[in-house]
Formats: C-alpha cells, structure tokens, sequence
C-alpha cells in the first residue's frame, strides 16, 4: 500500500505480485557456450527456476458503503460491512525443499482463505499459512510435497550498485518469465512511510504478478524478493524494489520458531543526519542515525547510547540514514546481539547491544490508521479513566496535524468506546472508514476527526 506522503506517485508505485532479482558482488558473466561461443544464463537458470513458483488465491475482504457526509448526522457513519469475494496471483520462493517453506509477500497472500501453489514441472498443492508481518511485507507458506527445489541465499549484504540481477516470476498470468537487469541502489525507503524498508532497487523488469517472485544474482542465489514497482503507465519503466533476503530471512527464521515476529526494540527516537546537522556538530560523515531521545529502560539505555549520538553502523555495515537503521532493527528479532558504531563528540566507539522485546506499538502507530503516523502509544488506566495515551508526537507528522497532543488519552473511535491499543488496532482493522476518535484532553472532552 501507498502512503499519503507519496500522493505524487500514489497512483503509480504499485505493490504487485512481482518477480525481481538481484545480484551478489562477486557475480561474474557466465561462461561461453562452447558450441555458439556465445554468453547464455540458461545453465544457471535450469537449476533456478523449478525452486520459483506461481501462487494463486481466493478470500473475502470486508468492505463497508459509505454514506455522504451530509447524512451521516441521520444515517451514521455507513452500512453494515459486506463480504467481497477477491482472487489474486502472486509468485514465490522456495527456501526449504525438505519442509516445503515458500517465501513471498504478505500482500499476495493477504485474506486469502485459500492458497494454491503451482510448480514449474507442472504439479499444484494447496499451501498452509506459517505467518506473515505486514510491516516488511513478507509472508512464510508450506506444502507437503516430494522433489522439491530450494534456492540458495545469498549474503545480500555484499551487494553493490552495478551488480547483474535476474528476476522470475509469473507475471500477469503468464507462465514463469526471466528477465535482467543490475542492481539500480541499494537502501532505498520512503515508498510507505508505515511500512520497514530498505529496498534493493532494480531495472530488471518486472510487471503485475511477479510479487513474491525471485530476484538472484549471476550465481543463481537468492538476494530479494519482489515487492513494488513505480509504474507511470500501469506497466515496467525499469524501476523496481525488492526485499533483501537478509532482511527476509531475519524474520523467517522468527516466524518459523514462534509463529509469529518477535520484533526486536532499541528503544531511541532520532531522524535523518542533513548536512546542517552535521556540520553543527562538527562531522564531516555525510551517512548516519542522529540519536534525539534515549528511553529509559531499553536497550540503548543499557547500551550507552546517549542523546546527540550518530550511529554510523551495524555490525560493520554502513547505516545511511534514520530509516536504514528502523529497518534493520526491526527485522532483527527481540534478543538479538550487535554492534553499534556511533560518533560522539567527534570520537568513534564501538557499542555492544541487545535488543529487547517490543509490543509493536512504538514501531509505527500509522499501521492502526495512517492518522496515526508519528504518535507514540501506550496503554493508559491512571485510576480515573482507561484509554490510550499519545507518550509522543512527532512534529509535523500526521497526527500532528489531524491536532493530537502529547498526553491526549484516545477514548473512543467514532461512537464505540477503546480502551487498549489492541482495542483500537481491531476497531480499525474491522471498520477502515473510521472518521473521529474521541479524545480526552486534561478536563475536556473533544473529537478529533481523521478521515
């Protein structure tokens, strides 16, 4: 999905069943075919492509009528929420041939009551949902099934603007197609503001039902797993976004052990490194998390990590922005053990940290409504009322401007009463027109509309 923040290319990044590929740093073209004395990637890609499936899937999804604003004060806020059949097609990967685990996006498989996986030899299975985090779009499947073909991962933290990718996947219906490109950047975020990202940007190209797919290098190695296109005309311009599979995998592997992601907290508020910023504190780094706030408690806390600090690494790798640094730590999972390199009054230390275990309510509150972006909240019963506290608000964010406030208690959403997170995370899910939410600031009662 697309964020307002993106209104201008709103109509045009498209979350799709995509199939991108991307190549490791050491990738090398193939080696001459003896007999043509010519280049060819069809001996690497016969051992790929049986590991590359097509998905397709049927559900229902809720929807509700709206009703004019001019006769909500007579007929409420709208209908009763209908049941809307949906069928979809998507692509995936296969990453553990002896379980049948298949990797593809959340998207794809999103409400679906029924999936089915097709094999490129021809044989269908009807997959099981493992788990799914809607944040990084990334969902787990199995099948029951012999024969199977993993593909092989790649350390996609070694790649590098240039390398040669390959995509597969079964756009448009189509069957299995292969496409490819280079690597076009790396660390690319700001797609969807509510969502982890830290996209491997390719021109391999890819179209609608390539989701999912398989973006590898020259070696035949997984490095991504397509996730979005920006498509001015509905179709391939060459620019497309994939997941890296290191960042996949973080969560995989969680999934598969609990069932669900146990994401990972360092426990700071902080944003982008300008070059304004930098040059006040005497940096000559262009690249870097500026810390503003260190929680008390968290893992930063224990740390050392203090207010004014540049985290300029993660376990060597280079941070290059506020985002790039949210996005790695919240795929890693809670207890989770790495390096932080900061700057700190000119001097460069190294920090060991554990991450902690976090309720998701701090990752980013724009997944209960995009209203929401930019609040911090927390669960509130003072003796005198239960609700929802704002502990936070970012300036200029959308809640910002929708008018929240630091230390507004959320009561209400339309007319029904909330009195948790998880309250208010399960009115929006179930009602996506929600238009007020009643508020209660020191003594006075008010109504904040935010749609």
């Amino acid at each position: 999905m697309i964020t307002k923040k993106l209104n201008l290319i709103n109509a045009t990044l498209l979350a799709l069943s995509l199939g991108l590929t991307a190549v490791p740093s050491h990738a090398a073209w193939p080696s001459f075919n003896s007999s043509q004395n010519m280049p060819s990637l069809a001996p690497m890609l016969e051992t790929v492509t049986p590991g590359v499936v097509s998905i397709s899937v049927e559900g229902t999804q809720k929807t509700t009528s709206r009703i004019p604003e001019a006769f909500r004060p007579f007929l409420g806020r709208g209908g009763q929420p209908k049941e809307q059949p949906f069928k979809g097609l998507g692509s995936g990967v296969i990453i553990d041939a002896k379980a049948g685990y298949i990797l593809t996006n959340h998207h794809v498989i999103n409400n679906a009551d029924e999936i089915k996986v097709s094999l490129n030899d021809g044989r269908s299975f009807t997959a099981k949902m493992i788990g799914s985090d809607p944040q990084s779009d990334v969902a787990l499947i199995q099948i029951k099934a012999d024969d199977l073909v993993a593909v092989k991962k790649a350390d996609s933290d070694n790649l590098r603007v240039g390398d040669y990718t390959v995509a597969i996947g079964y756009p448009f219906g189509l069957g299995q197609t292969v496409t490819s490109g280079i690597v076009s950047a790396l660390g690319r975020s700001g797609l969807n503001s509510q969502n982890l990202e830290n996209f491997i940007q390719t021109d391999a190209a890819i179209n609608s039902g390539n989701s999912g797919g398989a973006l590898i290098n020259l070696n035949g190695e997984l490095i991504g797993i397509n996730t979005a296109i920006i498509a001015p005309s509905g179709g391939n311009v060459g620019i497309g976004f994939a997941i890296p599979i290191n960042m996949a995998d973080n969560l995989v592997q969680q999934i598969i052990e609990f069932g669900e992601v146990r994401r990972g907290v360092l426990g700071i508020r902080g944003g982008q490194l300008t070059q304004e910023l930098a040059k006040s504190f005497g940096l000559d780094t262009k690249h870097g998390a500026f810390v503003s706030q260190v929680m008390d408690d968290s893992a930063a806390k224990e740390a050392g990590i203090e207010a004014g600090d540049i985290i300029t690494k993660i376990n060597g790798k280079t941070v290059k922005e506020f985002a790039d640094l949210r996005a790695q730590i919240a795929t890693m999972g809670a207890g989770s053990k790495l390096k932080l390199t900061i700057i700190r009054d000119g001097d460069e230390k190294v920090l060991s940290v554990t991450l902690k275990k976090g309720d998701g309510d701090d990752v980013n509150a724009g997944l209960i409504h995009p209203a929401l972006d930019g609040a911090q909240l927390s669960d509130n019963d003072d003796g005198v009322i239960k609700g929802i506290l704002i502990d936070d608000i970012k300036a200029n964010s959308p809640a910002y401007l929708v008018g929240l406030k630091n230390n507004d208690v959320i009561i209400g959403a339309d007319r029904t009463r909330v009195t948790t997170v998880a309250d208010l995370r399960a009115y929006a899910k179930e009602h996506s027109d929600v238009s007020a939410l009643r508020v209660k600031r020191g003594n006075n009662i008010l109504y904040i509309l935010i749609n």
